[in-house]
């Protein structure tokens, strides 16, 4: 169940270049966000290159939270990381889908059979179903994550748009 669709603006993508559909898990959201990490400009650069071709992103609802958490963890700011988490929720290409009975088994499954973190399965069981590739900067969530669907760092996001080159 998707719990909150908003419409696709046109996109600015290039003729004949068809829109590709992404689950991003909250680690991208959270290292776009914090100007210090590793690998900061990669996720901010994936984010900005999704939303400017106008490409989906679905994602579980369980993003809000993991945002919000580790944006207020990392700062001590409750009220911005809130500010942070609800803006990415309200992002124009982004669906949030629920975590249903159905789509909860469908992650425990997915957690058992690969040896997954819990909030990791719920992620790829929602890539699983809505056919979309996951970027993450979460090891394990690429490496087990890659028997069921395609997963990517955002450096290797951005190479597939083209965009190697634009950090």
């Amino acid at each position: 169940m998707v719990m909150a669709k908003r419409r696709r603006p046109h996109s600015t993508s290039s003729p004949g270049t068809k829109n590709r559909r992404y689950t991003v898990d909250a680690s991208v959201f959270v290292n776009a966000f914090n100007l210090h990490e590793p690998g900061h400009q990669a996720s901010l650069r994936i984010l900005e290159a999704i939303q400017e071709r106008g490409d989906p992103v679905i994602v579980p609802t369980l993003l809000v939270a993991e945002i919000a958490s580790a944006v207020a963890r990392a700062c001590d700011d409750s009220a911005g990381a809130l500010r942070y988490a609800n803006a990415a929720a309200a992002l124009p290409h982004l669906m949030l889908v629920a975590l249903t009975p159905v789509m909860a088994r469908e992650a425990a499954e997915l957690a058992a059979g690969h040896r997954l973190r819990g909030a990791n399965a719920v992620y790829l069981a929602v890539a699983r179903r809505y056919g979309t590739t996951v970027v993450s900067r979460d090891d394990e969530q690429r490496t087990r994550g890659g028997a069921v669907t395609t997963c990517q760092t955002p450096e290797e996001a951005l190479g597939d748009l083209g965009l190697r080159g634009t950090l």
